[in-house]
């Protein structure tokens, strides 16, 4: 089971380090404009897909077996999807950088059929497994999400090409966004969350009536808020859901709050410890939108508040998570595929010896503060600041992942 996991989560490294190695070659100054052009289309999806979510998937593949204590359903499956996925995305990607609206519209496709075989195979592991907890059913909605998101996609690709979709353009615009950050990688992060924080923590006995609170107001902004771009909704029912993944992420700060007052372990390592530390953000920025919403609704959704939720959220929480866990899943999957088979036979290399806690701190602290420099040039308009936090948080994240990459060369 190790190639497949191997397989997305070195090329999402490899797309993780083309983003940056491409955004230091502008100085990042692209970041101060909305990415609504090919240029920010190519950008924000070389990202959020070509890392996020191919890091993701190639993770789920192979946590699902620790969550499930079973194998997954077909890993013949799993490199049809990687296939189907990979190719639609290289040809996504090359539409929008050279403007080709056929190449969009076709490697969509391709892309959503990857998506689909992704969840036929995960979602076929579950139901034989029939282990349903708060754990799986975050993890079956995060699938549900990440369809509706494929889906809106590739018809808004298809629309590019051959129109019929435009008075419905921007409104599947706005659901894709929201299913594909909300409700994907939201209800996912949250899901394994619940299987993984105490594992690292060694945490027992903590209190789970927390968890099902969560889903449900997590689930419920989502729909709400996807709802609400899709039926053109008052910017009422889009600060509901605002208001309900705030609530929701608020909850989900404490019940981390009872699995680390539960633990057994002082430290789970700089990057859970980071990791959690974001969670706090999360539930931070979603108050500060909730009291501009009720300041003056018009200030949240206004482009350049947008610009700065979406910094926030996906580089200060998702991405951060992503970081963080990598430290631990990186880690694992090394030494359990190179080094589990020969203990007891000779003297192997402890799982802590392959990840160098210290720079992976520092190195997590300064891709924080970047973010901040960032945001606060975005907020600003000071287009020096947003090239000074843009390149250091390129520089800083190249930084942690030859970390990452290190691990897998001991």
């Amino acid at each position: 089971m190790f190639r497949l996991p191997f397989s997305f989560i070195f090329t999402g490294i490899a797309g993780f380090i083309v983003f940056h190695l491409l955004s230091l070659g502008t100085m990042a100054g692209w970041i101060g404009d909305v990415p609504r052009g090919p240029d920010g289309w190519f950008r924000v999806h070389l990202l959020v897909l070509g890392w996020a979510t191919m890091t993701a998937m190639g993770a789920v593949y192979q946590l699902i077996s620790v969550v499930l204590q079973g194998k997954i359903y077909s890993e013949r499956l799993g490199f049809a999807h990687y296939a189907f996925f990979l190719i639609g995305l290289l040809g996504l990607l090359a539409g929008f950088r050279y403007g080709q609206v056929a190449w969009i519209a076709g490697f969509a496709s391709m892309a959503f059929l990857g998506i689909l075989l992704f969840v036929w195979n995960l979602l076929a592991t579950l139901i034989r497994a029939s282990q349903w907890n708060p754990i799986t059913v975050s993890v079956l909605c995060s699938l549900v999400y990440l369809t509706a998101t494929g889906l809106f996609g590739m018809a808004m690709g298809l629309n590019f090409a051959f129109g019929g979709l435009s008075a419905w353009h921007e409104r599947l615009f706005g659901a894709h966004i929201w299913f594909g950050t909300i409700g994907w990688f939201g209800l996912l992060i949250i899901g394994f969350s619940f299987k993984l924080l105490p594992m690292f923590y060694l945490a027992h006995g903590y209190p789970t009536r927390l968890q099902h609170v969560v889903l449900w107001l997590w689930n419920a902004g989502a729909v709400v808020g996807a709802a609400a771009f899709l039926c053109g909704g008052s910017l009422l029912w889009k600060g509901a859901g605002f208001l309900l993944i705030t609530l929701a992420s608020i909850v989900y700060n404490v019940h981390i709050l009872q699995i680390r007052k539960t633990r057994h372990k002082k430290t789970p390592g700089a990057g859970v410890r980071w990791a959690t530390i974001s969670t706090g953000w999360l539930a931070l920025l979603g108050i500060t939108a909730c009291i501009l919403c009720l300041a003056d609704p018009q200030i949240v959704f206004h482009e350049k508040t947008i610009l700065l939720l979406a910094w926030g959220y996906l580089w200060g929480w998702v991405a951060f998570t992503i970081l963080g866990y990598m430290s631990k899943i990186a880690p694992f999957l090394w030494w359990t595929y190179k080094y589990g088979p020969r203990v007891g036979q000779k003297k192997v290399p402890s799982m802590a010896d392959l990840m160098n806690e210290r720079w992976a701190n520092a190195s997590l602290a300064v891709i924080m503060a970047s973010l901040l420099i960032l945001m606060a040039g975005i907020g600003f308009d000071q287009m020096s600041v947003i090239r000074l936090g843009g390149t250091a948080l390129s520089l800083f994240s190249l930084a942690y992942t030859a970390l990452i990459i290190r691990v897998f060369t001991r």
